[in-house]
């Protein structure tokens, strides 16, 4: 054994989150057990909170600790038009652009039929509800641009077409493959001013 139990077990537990490697989980257990342990404690206390006390929007599925969300309950924002992303992460990415000011709805994830991911699985059943019930007139697809983002892109065009609202897509520039999280403000927001119809 190359470190006692409980080590061991950090960084296993480390080595779980999104884009840490044992390396890198590794490099983090040793960084906690060198600070001083109020400060492992104030760590500790917000990963608790924030499991405790976030949420998810019951009108558009956006982080908050409140429901509705601030976005959702600002009465300024644009009314007729509702912005679709996969993830409350993209939302976060959307607004830096602060171009964007309508309505969200975040989806859950994109279609993925290798993992086993259709529609049902996503909160589209909650999108065409918010369509008949709102005052929307255009829908901007923001899914990624990758396999997954595009097939869900395609179905939602599908679904609502047919409604009789405008249906864009974010302009091409976006690198394909890419997530939107990563993507700098200016090319999310050129996106975003280029959107085409679907």
């Amino acid at each position: 054994m190359l470190y006692p139990q409980a080590m061991s077990k950090l960084i296993h537990e480390l080595s779980k989150l999104p884009g840490i490697g044992p390396k890198t989980a590794q490099r983090l257990a040793f960084h906690i057990l060198e600070v001083p342990e109020p400060e492992v404690g104030k760590l500790a206390e917000a990963l608790l909170e924030a499991r405790h006390k976030i949420g998810f929007c019951s009108i558009c599925g956006h982080l908050t600790e409140v429901s509705p969300c601030q976005l959702c309950g600002d009465t300024g924002r644009d009314q007729t038009v509702l912005c679709v992303v996969e993830e409350a992460k993209d939302v976060i990415a959307m607004e830096r652009t602060r171009i964007f000011k309508g309505q969200y709805h975040v989806l859950g994830g994109a279609i993925s039929p290798l993992e086993g991911i259709g529609p049902d699985d996503l909160r589209i059943k909650e999108l065409l509800q918010r369509m008949t019930t709102g005052q929307f007139k255009e829908v901007i697809v923001a899914t990624d641009p990758n396999v997954e983002g595009e097939t869900t892109a395609l179905y939602l065009g599908k679904v609502l077409h047919p409604l009789g609202f405008k249906v864009t897509r974010l302009a091409r520039g976006l690198p394909v493959g890419g997530d939107l999280e990563y993507i700098d403000e200016i090319t999310l927001g050129k996106a975003l001013e280029g959107r085409t119809e679907l």
